[in-house]
């Protein structure tokens, strides 16, 4: 009976050891992503603004990226980086800028990052799935804007995007 219960300790205790070895996390979907960039550039453009808009998922990866007509080629990698800081920060890119002025110098001297307001994380359910970044307004607020109309309109496809 001892070797029966001390065999199966170790099973259970090899298991338990195990339990980290996959990790399952939520992302945000191409579709979804698509979608968020396309109805951002759509946001600014119906107010006479010119932008691109980069989706990320929860690591910094893109997942979609456009830049309307004629906005500047630069504004994707701005995009991009507001998006990225977003995501480094788990808040919007313009309220991380407010609250933390004293190390916005140091982390706009890494690479993918700028402390610029116009980036805006995308939650569902509670989870963090990535962030838009916008630029291209003449004015972050203005970017942040164009997201957040972008956000609420795809506001249900978000809140049952983590239903199984």
């Amino acid at each position: 009976m001892k070797r029966f219960i001390t065999l199966l300790s170790c099973v259970f205790m090899s298991f338990s050891s195990m339990a980290g070895d996959i990790v399952q996390e939520k992302n945000i979907g191409m579709e979804l992503a698509r979608d968020i960039a396309n109805e951002t550039v759509l946001a600014c453009r119906s107010q006479g603004f010119q932008v691109s808009a980069v989706v990320v998922d929860r690591h910094g990866l893109v997942r979609a990226e456009l830049r309307d007509d004629r906005a500047a080629y630069f504004t994707l990698e701005i995009a991009e980086r507001k998006a990225n800081m977003t995501v480094m920060a788990w808040t919007d890119s313009g309220q991380f800028r407010k609250s933390r002025e004293d190390i916005r110098q140091e982390l706009n001297h890494i690479e993918g990052l700028i402390v610029m307001e116009g980036g805006l994380k995308i939650v569902a359910g509670g989870y963090n799935l990535g962030a838009v970044g916008v630029s291209g307004a003449p004015g972050g607020d203005k970017d942040a804007a164009c997201a957040k109309q972008a956000l609420e309109k795809l506001m249900e496809r978000l809140e049952f995007a983590l239903d199984d």
